[in-house]
């Protein structure tokens, strides 16, 4: 009997001390996926497998209906001088160059040259008739359906508001070049936009032209330029000839 006792009792002890390892094991394996994962986790944001376009901002958007007002055969929408194809200026309309815009260019110039770079007004203010002589010129030359894709007819063109600057080269040879970037990232900051923007022909009726400048002030030239619209599409008008 006291045998049968004496074997019991090893038994016992001996599953008591095998289930102590088991435990410990069990422990340290748990421990160890734990302390690992840390180094298995992202240390950035995931990519995704087509990356996704960094947000840009919100488009300011465009008046529900734009205000016409046309003073002494000048127009405004929303209170924007405006000469396009579809707005005509008179003909004995001259201000000559506009003193506020001349200024902002000065500081936008400045700034410019701080980053070494040059930007210069080629042309500004143009007569009605000194326009009339530049169309014609460019009619006799390419042709009517060709001279209206990149000059204006007398009395359309924005260079007899006073508001609108030609720089540096005045052709596409100013495209692309560092000057180019540089004005088309800052103009706004400094009261202008580019106003005939590439792959906006349809609605301006001009080609582009990276080196035509429009003075809007700081305010409405930012808003135009967040908005990613050109000056047409932000007032909702249109430019296009009369038949």
């Amino acid at each position: 009997m006291k045998y049968y006792i004496c074997v019991a009792l090893l038994a016992a002890l001996l599953a008591g001390c095998s289930s102590v390892p088991n435990s410990s094991s069990s422990s340290s394996e748990s421990s160890s996926v734990a302390a690992a994962a840390p180094t298995t986790a992202p240390t950035s944001t995931p990519v995704p497998a087509t990356a996704t376009p960094a947000p840009t901002a919100s488009p300011t958007p465009v008046p529900e209906q734009s205000s016409i007002e046309v003073v002494d055969g000048i127009t405004y929408v929303n209170g924007i001088l405006i000469a396009n194809k579809t707005y005509s200026l008179p003909a004995d309309y001259a201000p000559g160059v506009n003193e506020e815009a001349k200024a902002a260019f000065e500081q936008m110039k400045q700034a410019a040259a701080a980053e070494g770079l040059n930007i210069y007004i080629s042309s500004a203010f143009r007569s009605y008739e000194y326009q009339t002589k530049i169309y014609n010129n460019y009619v006799a030359r390419d042709g009517q359906q060709q001279a209206d894709t990149y000059s204006a007819r007398p009395g359309h063109s924005e260079h007899q508001t006073g508001l609108a600057f030609d720089l540096n080269s005045i052709d596409d040879s100013f495209a692309n070049t560092p000057e180019s970037d540089w004005v088309a990232q800052h103009a706004h900051e400094y009261g202008f936009i580019i106003r005939y923007p590439a792959d906006k022909e349809s609605v301006t009726g001009f080609k582009y032209e990276p080196w035509h400048l429009r003075y809007l002030g700081v305010d409405t030239a930012t808003k135009v330029y967040e908005s990613g619209l050109c000056l047409e599409e932000y007032l909702d008008i249109t430019s296009i000839y009369p038949q």
